[in-house]
């Protein structure tokens, strides 16, 4: 997927001051910059000036690219899947240190028909998450903070319910979530 960068929007204005014509060469901007939390994930540019961001900001960003240039085709999509050892190899060591084999979450990536595009982090694929995605939604970008939480915290809620064997409370799990994000960071 690919179109140049046209428009005389905010985002697009940005990109072209980076000297990124396209969005190919957003796309490695965004993907190849650190994957961290945003200090002020409501500033739209905020990857540019925290220099990373998450699955979220990333997307959501690439998303507002793709609507100033009228390529409504590229989706933003909100997707559930079972982090584990084995796509996420970094959250290893907490998954064993609370006996769980798997730990739900919510991630943001593109979609544009039945292709998917994951910029989360230099070496994302979305063969990452694909095989264990259990749903998703396509949202919009500005959904990517609160909705995506409240979203992301009803799906755990369900999912503790549906596992009585996970003997933790939705705030002790969320957490060891937490706790899993932080080790993704390192």
């Amino acid at each position: 997927m690919n179109f140049k960068i046209t428009s005389e929007g905010k985002i697009s204005k940005y990109f072209i001051s980076q000297d990124i014509f396209d969005f190919a060469q957003a796309s490695k901007f965004v993907q190849n910059s650190a994957y961290k939390r945003n200090t002020n994930k409501f500033n739209k540019l905020c990857v540019f000036e925290d220099l990373g961001g998450t699955c979220s900001t990333k997307h959501a960003l690439l998303k507002e690219l793709a609507v100033e240039n009228k390529h409504e085709e590229i989706k933003l999509m909100l997707g559930i899947f079972n982090m584990n050892s084995q796509n996420s190899t970094k959250i290893s060591k907490v998954l064993d240190k609370y006996h769980l084999t798997e730990m739900p979450e919510a991630h943001n990536y593109l979609k544009v028909g039945e292709n998917y595009l994951d910029f989360t982090r230099k070496n994302s694929t979305p063969e990452d998450f694909l095989k264990d995605l259990v749903q998703e939604i396509e949202i919009q970008s500005d959904q990517t903070i609160e909705f995506k939480t409240n979203y992301h915290q009803t799906y755990l809620k369900q999912y503790l319910q549906e596992h009585p064997e996970i003997n933790f409370a939705f705030s002790e799990f969320w957490q060891i979530r937490e706790e899993c994000i932080a080790a993704l960071q390192t």
